[in-house]
């Protein structure tokens, strides 16, 4: 069980944290100005970006990036944006949209292509300094 919630915890709770965030009506939500429409598609994109490194930590279990897993993580986080779009059409105020489900989808992406980037060259770099090859 303790494995398990290393693993997954991280996924469960992103998920948590988006499912309460889309569950909030419009009415409830702060307008940013000028800055609204960027402050909620960037937080659309991190969030997912965030869930995307989350289920691939999940997925990978501290191996090397592999192709299928680094899919697998984004279509699994493309799948929960598109349910969680779903699931704003029975939230007051708010809509389900197709552009959203994209926007996450380029979060998802993006986001866990810069963690394995930046996972890839700690790794080089902590081996470099330990001397191991």
């Amino acid at each position: 069980m303790k494995d398990w919630l290393w693993r997954w915890g991280p996924a469960v709770l992103v998920m948590v944290i988006i499912f309460i965030a889309s569950a909030t009506p419009s009415s409830d939500l702060p307008t940013l100005g000028s800055w609204d429409f960027v402050a909620k598609k960037g937080s659309h994109m991190l969030g997912y970006a965030l869930l995307s490194v989350a289920i691939f930590h999940g997925l990978n279990n501290r191996k090397s990036i592999t192709r299928p897993q680094f899919l697998l993580a984004v279509c699994l986080a493309v799948i929960y944006a598109a349910s969680d779009e779903w699931h704003q059409k029975y939230t007051p105020g708010r809509s389900p949209s197709l552009s959203d489900v994209l926007i996450d989808a380029t979060g998802a992406a993006l986001g866990l292509a810069l963690w394995c980037s930046v996972r890839e060259r700690f790794l080089r770099w902590q081996k470099a300094l330990t001397g191991q090859d």
